[in-house]
């Protein structure tokens, strides 16, 4: 008897969003995935339907499939309402970010044979938004850092680096300025890496961790660090392997987990069908893994992989001519 499909929630977001999910959909399709998709809205598209960024439908939807593939959405900047982003880590408590940065084969970048993995505590710091007005002319941010959300992530990070093999932790901080917060993150750290003698601990002061990654990369394994520094490093580290673009991310939390792209929307390019989906297909890839189906992931895998070292799927934001159907198509025909 055929089991029955893996519902997943499928958020397409806004600008090359639709385009990008139509081309990860395809490919998941053809490569066997076996998965459900319940279709629901984020965003600026959200809000020409049914007024609000984020509906309550969506995150049912989340709650219930456990296990969501999100496009991008775009964050007003200045201006409009909160971020979707940080609305659903938030709500749905996924505490831990999860961005690997790998070389992808066919893709031109600095570095070669790099292979990081940054994870960002994704609940609180400066990032979470809160902030107000004390005087006309005078905002107050306020950054909170607690023990337990500390505590958690780093127990994330050195879980999952036994369970993958890592070697070593970088735990980045600016506790030297910010003693009372970062100090209280770096200590908690400190703290879960007393019962994990296996994996070698050291860390770093945010701004000489960003000139050491310009520098020298591979002297790096692992990132821990708290959601301001964790978001500013990872694009950063991005960029060492060819960007955004080929860069996947993760959610993750206790009982759900979204899987996105982590670019923009890029509303000058939406609807010229030139958009690259790699980092929300290596995002799915990403997704299938939790799920348990590490077979079709792995050929998913190999064949987005193969058809970028051919050439055949590689756009014009990698070097190439490829429009997003005929990406869709060049990964489908190496499955």
């Amino acid at each position: 008897m055929t089991a029955p499909p893996r519902v997943v929630t499928l958020l397409p977001g806004d600008g090359i969003g639709p385009e990008i999910t139509t081309a990860v959909t395809t490919i998941l399709e053809a490569a066997g995935a076996g998965l459900a998709w319940e279709r629901h809205d984020a965003g600026e598209e959200s809000i020409k339907v049914s007024g609000m960024p984020l509906p309550p439908a969506t995150l049912a939807s989340i709650r219930r499939t456990k296990v969501c593939l999100k496009g991008p959405i775009t964050t007003p900047i200045g201006t409009g309402f909160k971020s979707v982003n940080v609305t659903l880590r938030q709500t749905l408590d996924l505490y831990a970010n999860l961005r690997p940065v790998k070389n992808v084969p066919g893709v031109a970048s600095r570095y070669g044979d790099l292979n990081l993995v940054v994870v960002r505590e994704n609940t609180e710091s400066l990032y979470s938004g809160i902030e107000h007005v004390v005087v006309p002319g005078v905002v107050e941010s306020i950054k909170v850092i607690t023990e337990k959300a500390s505590t958690r992530i780093a127990r994330f990070a050195f879980e999952y680096a036994r369970a993958h093999g890592r070697r070593k932790i970088t735990i980045v901080h600016k506790a030297n300025i910010m003693k009372l917060s970062d100090g209280l993150f770096l200590e908690s750290c400190r703290n879960v890496a007393a019962d994990y003698p296996d994996i070698e601990v050291n860390d770093v002061i945010v701004d000489a961790a960003c000139m050491k990654l310009v520098m020298n990369p591979k002297q790096f394994d692992m990132l821990l660090l708290d959601n301001l520094y964790g978001d500013i490093i990872s694009d950063l580290a991005s960029g060492l392997v060819g960007g955004l673009g080929v860069t996947p991310g993760a959610n993750l939390g206790e009982t759900c987990a979204v899987f996105e792209s982590v670019h923009g929307s890029a509303p000058d390019i939406a609807g010229k069908g030139v958009a690259n989906p790699t980092a929300l297909l290596l995002s799915a890839v990403m997704m299938l893994r939790h799920v348990g189906d590490e077979a079709c992931a792995l050929r998913v895998e190999r064949a987005l992989f193969a058809a970028l070292e051919q050439g055949a799927a590689r756009t014009r934001d990698i070097g190439g001519t490829a429009t997003t159907l005929q990406f869709a198509r060049a990964v489908a025909a190496k499955l």
